[in-house]
């Protein structure tokens, strides 16, 4: 395998930089591998370009054998032999969750020393833990997702270029190290094939090695950060690896569609894939519920909650869940041809999460809007369709918009589309656009 190169992702770069030598301590979360260690390296890099020495930089990274195992009293004296005594200390805690009772530690040094602290943590037990209790908003968090479909064109070392069209508009040209042209639905089928895990960028877009990367990923994910999650919180209730693979399975095959604990665990039973001996056994839902959450605190999955647009409210049943990274999805069902709309709903939801949009799934009469996505003032209504060319699919996606009396902005965003025209105050919008803005 190369050697891994700390590639730029200036997105979550600049987010962190925001908040730079103030009292907020920077947490990082993210499913594991999805470049939060890298994001602490360019961090420390930043601030050494930045006049920053390098003894006033601790860099500490709980999963290597180089730290010796420690409690939160031996993590406080480890780091306080090291404090720079006159100047500011920067401190970097990579995976410090493994550190038991290490918020007592964190708190000490913000208390005690002149330092700027930034950690990572690999499942949401870190934010739902004593920290909150000891650090009430004196932290924030960076969510760090895998790489958007431009991360991904850069991070395997494609150049997105754009020039003027004589006919007006913009035309992307994507070119590799040596020159060469591709396509970008070429591309952006690798992407959706493949994923955007960082890692594949080191090991290459061959089928075996992705496989092998993204089943380390699975495994790290699922045995480290929720049956160990279990071993913190003193808990023993994901104590069945069948079950919990059966369900990441479904939730896998079902993303994007309505979904409830009671609708997952009568599916298990009615396709027959839990049985025991010769009786098929239900589990009960708020077993299938502790197993999802688990997911979910492990950022493998993410909940979707649904919004009555007509009457202004969360509502309680049917959310819908979005897996992560599509290429661990592939991963785990198979590299399978079909259900394009719900991989291109997947994408599309992560990129609005990266682009610091709250997202609810709207509902309106007895139809529904895929997405609305908030930010401060700003509100969007989105559709997202495989296809606008044909009269049926431009009328079965622009129908809910229509209802929406409201003014704010309402777009459809769709993979093939010949016209792009807006219709009826409704912008339709190319996927491929969209994802390279």
């Amino acid at each position: 395998m190369q050697k891994t190169t700390l590639r730029k992702r200036d997105l979550y770069l600049n987010r962190i930089i925001a908040f730079q030598d103030t009292e907020m301590i920077k947490v990082m979360t993210g499913i594991r591998r999805c470049g939060k260690s890298s994001l602490m390296k360019l961090m420390a890099e930043h601030l050494r370009d930045t006049g920053v020495t390098d003894d006033q930089i601790i860099e500490m990274n709980f999963e290597s054998m180089s730290i010796p195992d420690m409690d939160a009293r031996g993590f406080y004296e480890y780091v306080k032999a090291r404090i720079c005594p006159d100047k500011r200390t920067y401190l970097f805690f990579d995976e410090v969750q493994k550190v038991r009772g290490w918020e007592n530690a964190v708190n000490s040094f913000r208390v005690d020393f002149d330092c700027d602290i930034y950690i990572t943590g690999s499942n949401a037990y870190l934010l739902s833990s004593e920290l909150s209790t000891y650090l009430s908003g004196r932290y924030v968090e960076i969510k760090v997702l895998p790489l958007s479909f431009k991360e991904f064109l850069y991070f395997h070392g494609y150049t997105l270029t754009e020039r003027k069209s004589p006919a007006g508009g913009v035309r992307k040209r994507i070119t590799d190290t040596e020159g060469e042209t591709y396509d970008v639905k070429e591309l952006f089928d690798a992407y959706a094939r493949f994923g955007g895990m960082p890692m594949l960028a080191d090991v290459g877009l061959e089928i075996d090695r992705v496989t092998a990367a993204l089943d380390g990923v699975y495994s790290a994910a699922v045995i480290n950060d929720i049956l160990e999650r279990e071993k913190r919180k003193g808990q023993r209730n994901i104590t069945d690896p069948v079950l919990l693979r059966k369900i990441i399975l479904f939730l896998a095959d079902n993303i994007g569609n309505n979904t409830s604990a009671t609708s997952i665990g009568n599916t298990l039973v009615n396709e027959g894939l839990l049985e025991n001996g010769t009786r098929k056994t239900k589990p009960a839902v708020q077993t299938i519920q502790a197993y999802i959450e688990a997911l979910t605190e492990a950022y493998i999955f993410y909940e979707i909650k649904r919004f009555d647009i007509k009457g202004k409210e969360y509502l309680r049943t049917l959310g819908k869940y979005y897996i992560v990274d599509i290429g661990l999805r592939n991963y785990l069902l198979g590299y399978r041809d079909g259900d394009s709309r719900h991989i291109l709903e997947n994408i599309i939801y992560f990129e609005l999460l990266r682009r610091g949009y709250d997202v609810a799934i709207g509902k309106i009469d007895n139809q529904e809007v895929d997405f609305i996505a908030t930010k401060a003032d700003e509100k969007k209504y989105i559709q997202v369709t495989e296809s606008m060319n044909a009269p049926e699919m431009r009328e079965r996606e622009l129908a809910p918009l229509r209802k929406i009396r409201d003014s704010y902005e309402k777009v459809v965003i769709a993979l093939e589309c010949d016209l792009t025209q807006t219709q009826d105050g409704i912008k339709i919008i190319r996927a491929l656009d969209f994802l390279l803005e």
